[in-house]
């Protein structure tokens, strides 16, 4: 026999020298029945072992009392009855206004100095008296609306009168004033002479029948009762510390051991929630608080539940969208391990109680018994009753205390009087103090600043408007001879919106810096530059006896990023449905810091003069 020839089965492959044939198989799974109940439920062949694998994890050791079932718990709530601004008298808070507007509102300014402002309030305020006394203009022999437009009147600015350049300046404010003078009343000096200089509204008014001076009287009366109900005021100091750049007040409410002060120390403005406010012990604020009202209840602890809370069986699947191992805290970082501990620890131990309280209540917890499974019941006390001071006394969602640790704890809780949403308008004065180190100044930039007709403005186009007016005015002396090649310069000139502050020492202490608020003098007369927002301005308007001698700000609150302050009107409805307005202040971060450009003792080009 011959020996069969060796075939080379890649290579006879690759040339296709001999056929092939390929096979292929596939394994599938032929089920012998069509319920699939059985392999659905997979089945533990050893409980033995899962209950022993319990075991060893301590699953079978219990530790605390049974499930709670029912709770019953009194508490007490009182509103806050008292206000007091930082450097005021104490006045009743009333429960119709958001304690937001009692905080934020500020005071109309209707002059700048010796510069009448706000002629849009002026105006609305004389749109409004006219249009009281229109059925008397056409009852009376005498003309009332001229005889009021003489003795109210809107004066025209002289536009050769440097005094009167930011009323001529800008184009739109003198325009407006040209269209109003001498045809509308300034309604806000007829408001001024009822109110504050206890006039009467027919004071210089001539009625030759003498049957309408009553009426004109109860109208001005009328007229006073109308502007102050439009836009909230402050009836004496408001809460804005210019020195601190924020709002500080305090507000009081009756408790069972008397009556309990709240202090706001650092509120800057917007939503005034509970954590703005601290426990003041340092006294009473006067006057007759409510007792609180008692509220008991029986209600049903429900269990905390949040994504990614492990399951309290044992064996069960968890969703998986929420992973704790991710997290990785630092040993410092106690905020995180105590979020950890509470998620993975403790999570089945949380209940939570139901409990309606009206808004604007000092509420406070007397007592909480508890009924578990057992029938047993449970006296609970709160966790962070004991010193104020001591740091085993940890709580959340408690105010905390002013005053020394040898304080008592606070256990209360408070529901601001506030408004659910506040609508804010356009920004009226913006302010932005900035740190300038080439300079070694802070300076207060006016973005934004109102005009006399009180419309918003951006404070560099303000600036460049008043400086060429007062050139225009005041032209500078021109070239009468041959110039050098360079000039020497004391010091060069500022936009007017760049408002300086130099550092002062406070009190005569070496270490205590404050920024005082200083001047510069105008490139065109020489005169100090003041401000224009009424942020910068305190003391200003006084009259000499009441000014104070210069205004300070806290170094601490210009921080390396600056300070932001903005004012805006507000408005908001109340819980009766009333809408209140008012002009307020906020406080916010600032933008980093600036070059103002201005340096001493220096040569410059006289080539491009």
């Amino acid at each position: 026999m011959t020996e069969p020839a060796r075939i080379e089965f890649p290579l006879a492959l690759d040339q296709r020298l001999e056929p092939t044939v390929g096979l292929w198989n596939r394994l599938e799974g032929r089920p012998r029945t069509a319920d699939f109940g059985r392999a659905l439920r997979a089945e533990v062949r050893d409980p033995l072992w899962m209950l022993t694998r319990q075991w060893q994890l301590g699953e079978f050791r219990g530790s605390d009392a049974g499930s709670p079932v029912t709770a019953t718990y009194s508490v007490t709530g009182a509103p806050p009855t008292r206000f007091r601004p930082p450097a005021g008298p104490v006045e009743p808070l009333a429960a119709d206004r958001p304690l937001e507007s009692v905080a934020e509102r500020r005071p109309l300014q209707f002059r700048f100095g010796a510069d009448p402002v706000s002629f849009d309030l002026r105006l609305a305020l004389g749109h409004r008296w006219l249009k009281l006394i229109r059925d008397l203009t056409t009852a009376s022999v005498e003309d009332f609306r001229g005889q009021y437009v003489a003795r109210y009147p809107i004066a025209l600015p002289d536009p050769e009168e440097p005094r009167d350049t930011p009323r001529v300046a800008h184009p739109e404010v003198w325009a407006t004033l040209q269209a109003v003078a001498g045809r509308h009343m300034d309604g806000y000096l007829l408001y001024h002479h009822v109110k504050y200089g206890n006039g009467l509204a027919s004071d210089g008014i001539v009625n030759v029948l003498h049957i309408h001076y009553e009426d004109l009287n109860r109208r001005g009366r009328e007229l006073v009762a109308w502007f102050d109900a439009l836009i909230d005021q402050p009836a004496g100091t408001p809460a804005w510390d210019p020195g601190r750049l924020e709002h500080r007040f305090s507000v009081a409410a009756g408790t069972d051991e008397g009556e309990q002060v709240l202090t706001a120390p650092e509120y800057p403005g917007g939503e005034l929630e509970w954590h703005a406010f601290s426990v003041d012990r340092g006294g009473p604020l006067g006057g007759t608080a409510p007792a609180p009202e008692a509220l008991h209840r029986t209600v049903f602890p429900a269990p905390v539940r949040f994504s990614g809370m492990p399951l309290p069986r044992w064996w069960a699947v968890e969703d998986g969208k929420t992973n704790f191992a991710a997290v990785r805290p630092d040993s410092t970082d106690l905020a995180r391990l105590v979020f950890l501990e509470f998620a993975l620890v403790y999570s089945n131990d949380w209940y939570q109680l139901p409990c309606d309280l009206p808004a604007g209540t000092l509420a406070q917890v007397r007592g909480l018994s508890v009924t578990d499974v057992f029938g047993e019941q449970l006296w609970i006390t709160p966790a962070g009753a004991g010193t104020a001071g001591e740091w085993k006394c940890w709580s959340m969602f408690t105010l905390d205390c002013v005053g020394g640790e040898q304080t008592s704890a606070q256990t209360s809780l408070l529901l601001p009087p506030g408004a659910s949403r506040i609508a804010d308008g356009p920004v009226l004065e913006e302010v932005l103090l900035v740190r300038d180190e080439q300079a070694n100044l802070v300076w207060g930039l006016e973005q934004t600043a109102r005009t006399a007709t009180g419309e918003p403005r951006r404070g560099s186009e303000l600036s460049a408007e008043s400086l060429a007016h007062r050139l225009r005015l005041d032209p500078p002396p021109g070239r009468t001879g041959p110039l050098a090649p360079v000039a020497y310069e004391a010091m060069n000139s500022v936009p007017e919106h760049w408002i300086p502050f130099v550092a002062v020492h406070a009190d005569e202490d070496n270490r205590s810096v404050r920024l005082q608020r200083a001047a510069l003098p105008h490139p065109v007369g020489g005169h100090a530059v003041r401000p224009r927002t009424e942020l910068l301005r305190p003391g200003l308007d006084l009259a000499p006896p009441a000014r104070p001698l210069a205004y300070y700000v806290n170094e601490e609150e210009v921080p390396q990023s600056g300070s932001r302050l903005t004012v805006a009107f507000n408005r908001t409805r109340g819980r009766d449905g009333q809408v209140v307005v008012w002009l307020g202040a906020r406080r916010g971060a600032g933008r980093g810091e600036a070059a103002s450009g201005l340096a001493f003792d220096h040569l410059v080009d006289t080539s491009a003069r």
